[in-house]
This record gives C-alpha cells, structure tokens and sequence, in this order.
C-alpha cells in the first residue's frame, strides 16, 4: 500500500513539473525600434549640441561613453588600446572636449569583490591596478553585506587612488544569483538600501559611486524603478541600466524603452543605457529613443575597439570612420597583444588574449587553419606569422557588424535562494556563501 502510495505521489510530481515547463514562457522584452532600418540608419550623427556632457560626481563625461567592466576582458591593454581610439577620434573631429576639462570617456576596469580584496587575495590584487598614467581610476566592485563593502571603498579609495567606484547588480551567473547576489539582490529592497547607504557613507564624498543593474530577475518580478529611486535618494551619482532581465541573459533584444521609463522616475542623476551598441549609430538610436544621458558599451568592443573612434566622431556630428579591412585588423591586434605582454610582463599571458584575437577575426574569412592557430598562439612570434597570413584587403561583410561575440545564452529560469521571491520588502541577510572570493568572473 505504501509503495503504491509513493508512485501515485512521485507520478503526480512528474506531471507537474512537465506542466511547468510547458507552462514556462520567457518572453523576452522587444524594444519597438524597427531593426529593418539599420542599414539605413547607418550615417546617422549627432545634430549640433543635441546631447550634453553627464555630471558623474567631479567627471564632466564627454563624448557620453562608458566602457562596461567586463571580466576576463577590461584590464590595463585594453583600457588604454580604447581610450587610444576615443583619443585619435577626437583629434580627428578637432573636438573641443580635448581643450575643456572634460573626460574623454570612462573606461572601468573589470570587477573585483569586496571580500577578495580585503582578504589580500592576489590575483584581485593584480585586477585592481591601474596603468601608471590612467585618469580617472574607475573600478567596478562586487558585494552582498554592507559592511565589507563600506570597507573595501575606503581602501580603493586610500590604496589604489580610486576616483569612481561602479556596483555590480547587474550579474547574471547562477553561481551568483542562487545565493541572492548579482542581478538577482535589488529585490530584496530593504538590504539593497543598507548596501547603498553604507558604500556613499564610505565614499565620503570624495569620489562618485555608480550602480550597474538589470531590469529585474524577470518580467514579473522587475525591480530597475525601486532600485534607481532608492540608489538616487542615497545618493548614488549615476545609474547604468542594462535593459534586459536576468532572465534574459544576454538574448533577444534590449528594451531600450525601460530605458526611458527609468529616466523619468529618476530625474536628478544620470542615466546610461547598456544594451545592443553594435555599431556607432546604435548609440545615437539609443539616446534619442530612450533620452539616456549617456551609453555603456559591453560586447559591441569585443574584437571592435575602434568602436570607440566611431563613438566620438559622431558624437562630434561627423561620419564614422569606415571598419577597418583585415590587414589593419591584424595591426591592431599585434598592438594589443604587445600590451598584454608589457603590462603582465611574459608572454605566457598571451594565453589570455586567445579570446581576444577570436573576436577580432569573427565575421572574417579566415579559414579554419586560422582560426586553429590563433588558439593555440602562445608568443608574439607566432601571432605575428598567422598575421602575416591574412588577406589585407579583405573587408568585413556589413551584415557581420552586429554578430554577438563572448555572451551569447538565454534565456534561462533564474537560479536563487529558496523563497527569495518572498517578502520583497522584508529585511534579509545573504548566507557566506554570496559573498564571492573570486574577481574578474
């Protein structure tokens, strides 16, 4: 009897978790923009002083870009191989920013946790530096209690010369999200409160603190509008909004109008759109839809660090530099492996810069002999002689330009602590276990 008990019992379950999943539908948000006019759109630039500089605490911010910290990927090479192009646009389009106490963008270094770094841990440590001319030093850090986090601001701050500090609410990994960190902790109001007010405590005023976050954990359970009001009334200096929910991943489209909708509830700080900035147009499309102050630029750089060129230039109001063809392709990505080598000082940190070169080469016909060899480059001998084997001339078919690299999944149900989605605005306190040892990923 108690056997046939069991059975009935396990069989009822089964059907209800094959109704679930069934019933499980992520829908992804769609931004209305139609994408069947992009090639069209194409030349578009910003009209004579459409658009003004974001105040992000002292950093006068312009052209209105921000390089996402993304780990594995924003260290000290790329940092300066980035700003290099902004750089050259800007001497390109004789921008008056180069002359004016503006910041010519803001590119942050990869996210180290707060934890990590007050317990020595060297590789966060080895993430946390700076290359020796880099202004403003701007740095994402990771938490989920107040207080290692208040602590971790006051060394940046003291240690490493900090000048800007992002929060990470905003990552989607379930190795994160299972514990209450990352994308999934502004639920939980009350204790996403204490971690802002303990982390401007901590900043003294002496340098902007800035929050990167997503929509919510998914379509039901939003939470960017709380969030934002709560960070702008204890006084963060900016907002980063990454118009897709953890649900999401990285698929389907960023909503580029929750964009919008977080602009008007949060009226006195300002507001960065993340989300779909493949090309330099994307940027335009994005502020003129959404009224953002300003753009983060995640994967669209991957492989495309020139982006940041074509960014100032039509932020200027002029054309974009054409992509470049594969042989200036290959010079760049020479460059910056030779950066990789110098910072880390062997070249057995080339292994790090595989991913890299595979980026760079995405949309190019190559062949798979390539493609084998650049996985395998473990000097810059080698990566020269693959190089070498390029065809120059070859350029990148146009409707390559938009093709994803690095993140590509989603979308995915959301793994969190058990009852998480309970209770909202009740107090709560994270196990150890959120709190992340790891940095940069």
């Amino acid at each position: 009897m108690f056997q046939q008990r069991l059975s009935l019992v396990i069989k009822v379950l089964i059907l209800k978790i094959e109704q679930e999943e069934k019933n499980f539908d992520p829908k992804p948000f769609i931004f209305t923009y139609n994408v069947n006019k992009v090639n069209e759109d194409r030349n578009l630039t910003a009209r004579d002083r459409e658009f003004n500089s974001p105040q992000i605490g002292p950093i006068d911010l312009w052209p209105p870009v921000i390089l996402a910290p993304m780990a594995g990927v924003t260290d000290v090479p790329f940092r300066d191989l980035c700003r290099s192009f902004m750089r050259e646009g800007l001497e390109k389009t004789q921008s008056e920013c180069l002359m004016l106490n503006s910041t010519p963008g803001l590119f942050v270094n990869q996210m180290i946790t707060a934890r990590a770094f007050l317990e020595r841990n060297r590789k966060t440590l080895k993430l946390a530096e700076f290359g020796y001319e880099e202004s403003p030093r701007s740095i994402q850090l990771y938490g989920t209690e107040p207080e290692s986090l208040q602590a971790a601001v006051k060394e940046l701050v003291q240690l490493q010369k900090v000048e800007h500090i992002d929060l990470n609410f905003g990552c989607p990994v379930p190795k994160v999200t299972k514990h209450g960190g990352g994308g999934a902790l502004p639920y939980k109001r009350p204790l996403f409160r204490r971690i802002i007010r303990s982390v401007v405590n901590a900043a003294e005023g002496e340098i902007p603190i800035t929050v990167k976050f997503r929509m919510g954990i998914d379509d039901s359970h939003l939470t960017y509008l709380d969030a934002g009001k709560i960070a702008e009334d204890e006084g963060i200096s900016a907002l980063a909004l990454h118009a897709r929910t953890v649900e999401q991943l990285y698929s389907g489209q960023a909503n580029w109008n929750a964009i919008s909708t977080l602009k008007e509830h949060v009226e006195s700080i300002p507001i960065f759109g993340n989300g779909d900035i493949w090309e330099p147009h994307d940027a335009i499309r994005m502020m003129r839809c959404s009224n953002a102050d300003g753009v983060v630029i995640g994967r669209g750089c991957l492989g495309r660090p020139w982006l940041f060129k074509q960014l100032a230039e039509v932020f200027s109001g002029q054309k974009p530099s054409p992509f470049p063809l594969l042989g200036e392709v290959g010079k760049i990505m020479y460059e910056h492996a030779e950066g990789v080598v110098n910072w880390h000082g062997s070249e057995t940190a080339l292994r790090t810069f595989r991913k890299h070169a595979s980026w760079y080469l995405t949309g190019f016909s190559v062949g798979k002999e390539i493609r084998r060899d650049i996985h395998r480059i473990s000097t810059l001998d080698e990566l020269a002689e693959i190089i070498s084997r390029f065809e120059a001339n070859q350029p990148l078919p146009q409707d390559a330009y938009r093709i994803p690299r690095s993140h590509k999944g989603g979308p995915k149900r959301v793994s969190l602590p058990e009852g998480w989605l309970e209770e909202p605005f009740s107090d709560f306190a994270l196990s150890k276990d959120a709190e992340q040892v790891t940095s940069g990923g």
